[in-house]
């Protein structure tokens, strides 16, 4: 499902689907089956984590399964945009990272700290079929990006 030509560079070394193409492609796929393969599939298109980046410091607690997540905050205009590398031993959380890169990766601190993750793993019918574990992963995952983005808006301030 995932085609070259609709993937967008969100950064050089990095192809992701928009927000927009997956709520597409969830919006095709009637079945939960069909939903959990483009899952597996759209997190098949994370560029491999670094080695030097499997670090304790980057493991995200709460994970059921392995899962570590390195940010890098860049200044943009004065405010901080933060890009994300992650990676999980588990297929399904991959994809779960996908989903979360294209809400979260490349972003503002203050747009990430506006956005709820939540609704739009609701709309596109995730919510209901992830496990009690993956969905207290996923809420790790979601409160690190959050809380990364809010050390480098306080970090900011505080140089200001």
């Amino acid at each position: 499902m995932l085609k070259k030509d609709r993937l967008s560079p969100r950064r050089l070394d990095r192809f992701l689907p928009s927000l927009a193409d997956i709520r597409s492609d969830f919006a095709v796929l009637d079945d939960w089956e069909d939903r959990y393969r483009y899952v597996i599939e759209l997190g098949r298109s994370l560029q491999p984590l670094p080695e030097e980046l499997r670090t304790e410091a980057n493991k995200v607690r709460g994970c059921a399964s392995q899962v570590w997540l390195a940010t890098r905050v860049e200044p943009d205009d004065g405010a901080p945009r933060l890009t994300f590398q992650a990676d999980s031993d588990a297929h399904i959380v991959r994809g779960l990272i996908a989903i979360l890169f294209a809400i979260y990766d490349h972003r503002p601190a203050d747009e990430i700290l506006a956005t709820e993750a939540d609704p739009i793993f609701a709309e596109l019918g995730l919510k209901e079929h992830l496990t009690p574990q993956r969905s207290n992963g996923l809420a790790s995952m979601v409160a690190r990006i959050r809380a990364d983005a809010l050390a480098a808006k306080e970090s900011r301030a505080s140089v200001h």
